[in-house]
């Protein structure tokens, strides 16, 4: 569904990612570890036309990516899910996930999107008369993942969901992206949680420094030799 082929990009005149090739299958879970300062939220910030790829392909269903502003990623069907929640703290909670589907192809689904929403996050349910900012860590990300799902994404891209979470809230979003991944919905997951990472995924790739030194079937990962790689020992 997508693919990238020896991407270069970066901030001005600081490159960060070198000859980057990722690809994402349609219908499975794709997850993107390593540690700080590997190029991951880059990465993810050059598909999403936030920053300019100098060198190297993305392509969409075979269309290229080059040149789509980031406005328009959701007329193609891409959502993302940015680290740090950003939820509109003012904006109430129901407000919020209107704002997830307010591209106007998916205007007249809002309805029916909110209570898609509500069934797989009920306590947005509970509180979506309260304001976004007064929300708890967990349930701010919960609003920021049903707010990315308010346009059905056929491309869902999630940035480190767990960051800041405690271990009950991590497990409830991880049977949720399980859940998401079940019903053959494309998904890029950013995660340093590498064990829970790898669990949910089908592919696996592995990025030290701007570079991708590892790409394997999920099924094939062997966690010791991916903890080595990881820590560059």
């Amino acid at each position: 569904m997508l693919e990238l082929t020896q991407v270069r990009a970066g901030y001005g005149a600081i490159n960060v990612l070198w000859d980057v090739s990722v690809a994402a299958a349609a219908g499975k879970l794709t997850t993107i570890i390593g540690p700080n300062g590997a190029g991951k939220t880059t990465l993810l910030r050059a598909i999403m036309g936030l920053l300019p790829v100098t060198q190297g392909q993305m392509t969409l269903n075979g269309a290229p990516l080059k040149g789509i502003p980031t406005w328009g990623m959701a007329d193609l069907g891409v959502a993302m899910i940015p680290e740090g929640r950003m939820v509109f703290r003012d904006m109430s909670v129901e407000e919020n996930l209107i704002m997830g589907g307010f591209p106007k192809a998916h205007r007249a689904q809002v309805n029916a999107r909110l209570d898609e929403a509500y069934t797989m996050f009920p306590r947005l349910r509970e509180r979506r008369r309260q304001m976004a900012g007064s929300l708890s860590g967990g349930e701010a990300q919960m609003l920021a993942m049903g707010r990315g799902l308010m346009s059905d994404p056929k491309l869902l891209i999630v940035d480190e969901p767990s960051l800041g979470l405690a271990p009950l809230v991590v497990n409830e979003l991880f049977e949720i992206l399980a859940r998401l991944k079940d019903g053959k919905r494309t998904i890029i997951l950013v995660e340093q949680n590498t064990q829970r990472a790898v669990g949910v995924a089908d592919h696996v790739y592995l990025m030290q420094s701007g570079k991708v030194v590892l790409s394997q079937a999920a099924a094939e990962v062997d966690l010791a030799n991916l903890e080595e790689l990881y820590f560059a020992r």
